[in-house]
C-alpha cells in the first residue's frame, strides 16, 4: 500500500529533489537545506529581514512561501503517493481490473 510523502524539486542542474514524510517537515528541510544556506548578501535587504525572522521564529512554511514568491525555480507537492517493494507482490493482481486489460 502507498504512503503519501511531500516532495520539492529545485530546478537547478543538477535538479536536487527533497522528500519528506509530510509537509511540515517538508517546509523544515527547504528551510534549513535551501533558504538558511543561502548567502545573506544574495537577497535584498528586505526579504532577507523577513527569511531571518520567519526562520527565527520557526514559521518553516512562511520562510518557504517568502522564498518561492522570490524563487519560482521551485516547485512543493505537498501530497505524492510513496510507492513500496511490497506494492509489487500485488501488482498481477492489480493488472487484471486496470482499462488495457478490460474486454
Amino acid at each position: 500500500m502507498a504512503r503519501i510523502v511531500a516532495c520539492a524539486v529545485v530546478r537547478d542542474d543538477p535538479p536536487r529533489v527533497f522528500l519528506a514524510e509530510d509537509e511540515v517537515t517538508l517546509n523544515w528541510v527547504l528551510a534549513r537545506e535551501l533558504i538558511a544556506r543561502t548567502p545573506g548578501r544574495e537577497l535584498s535587504p528586505g526579504l532577507r529581514a523577513q527569511l531571518r525572522q520567519a526562520l527565527r521564529d520557526e514559521r518553516w512554511a512562511t520562510a518557504v512561501a517568502l522564498w518561492m514568491e522570490n524563487h519560482p525555480e521551485v516547485d512543493v507537492y505537498p501530497s505524492l503517493d510513496l510507492h513500496t517493494a511490497s506494492d509489487v507482490e500485488l501488482a498481477s493482481l492489480e493488472l487484471a481490473f486496470t482499462p488495457l486489460f478490460d474486454g
